[in-house]
């Protein structure tokens, strides 16, 4: 029998009950994420009996610069990003998510986690994050990675290896599909901005909520409607081009 080439399926374990989501950084993606996660979670509960329950880390706390850009007001000035959001999605979904404040992965595990999403800044962090699924005796499932620029962004979903997931077929993890991010003589760029105007020269306005947009679309096909067809892709605000990451091609069945 010949696999379907072009179709990425939800493994049957995560079928039938609460998925377990970490998302590391509630700055530019990772607040779009959030709040995304939470209408997909409404989403899910709506059309299957799955639901989601995520635990969010981030060590910063909300400055002038974040305001405009992210979803943050004035009032949340000097309060930490992760538990400010995570309380205000909770209040308004009736949810009990959870937030730490500290940094992936140190402050929290990995362990009993199904799908791990990374919305960091550096190649340092990506590299923390893929050594904590590795020195787990149960990584989890998935690890969905997003990255911007100013004007252009990309998100990729992969499959650390273990647990359902086989060789034959897996979806390469970032740190495989690029490697020059496991490059440790790289240095990293993650300059903080001082204030909007500067944070706007940085990043465009919309770029994290277009990228997240886009990933959230992704794992709802994959949640809601059980498979994919792409495993991320390439957004560019500037030209308005989206270019899709082709899923790997299947290998024939002895």
């Amino acid at each position: 029998m010949q696999p379907e080439p072009d179709r990425h399926f939800l493994p049957p374990g995560l079928h039938d009950r609460a998925l377990n989501i970490l998302l590391v950084g509630c700055g530019g993606n990772g607040a779009q994420m959030l709040m995304g996660l939470a209408a997909l979670d409404t989403a899910l509960r709506a059309i299957s009996s799955r639901s989601l329950q995520v635990t969010v880390v981030d060590d910063d706390i909300v400055s002038e610069a974040n305001l405009g850009r992210q979803p943050f007001y004035r009032c949340d000035l000097g309060n930490s990003k992760a538990r400010t959001l995570t309380e205000r999605i909770n209040i308004a979904h009736g949810l009990n998510w959870r937030a730490v404040h500290g940094r992936a992965p140190a402050a929290i595990g990995v362990d009993k986690i199904d799908i791990v999403i990374s919305c960091v800044d550096t190649a340092s962090a990506r590299r923390a994050i893929g050594a904590a699924m590795h020195d787990r005796d149960s990584p989890p499932l998935y690890w969905l990675d997003l990255g911007n620029r100013a004007t252009d962004g990309q998100f990729l979903l992969g499959c650390p290896k273990g647990r359902y997931h086989k060789d034959e077929g897996r979806l390469p993890t970032v740190l495989e599909s690029f490697p020059e991010l496991a490059d440790e003589s790289a240095p990293d760029d993650d300059a903080p901005s001082c204030s909007v105007a500067e944070a706007l020269e940085r990043q465009s306005l919309f770029v994290n909520r277009v990228v997240a947009s886009h990933a959230l679309a992704l794992l709802f096909d994959l949640l809601g409607r059980g498979s994919i067809r792409h495993a991320g892709a390439f957004i560019n605000l500037a030209s308005g081009q989206v270019v899709p990451i082709a899923l790997p091609k299947a290998v024939p069945s002895k």
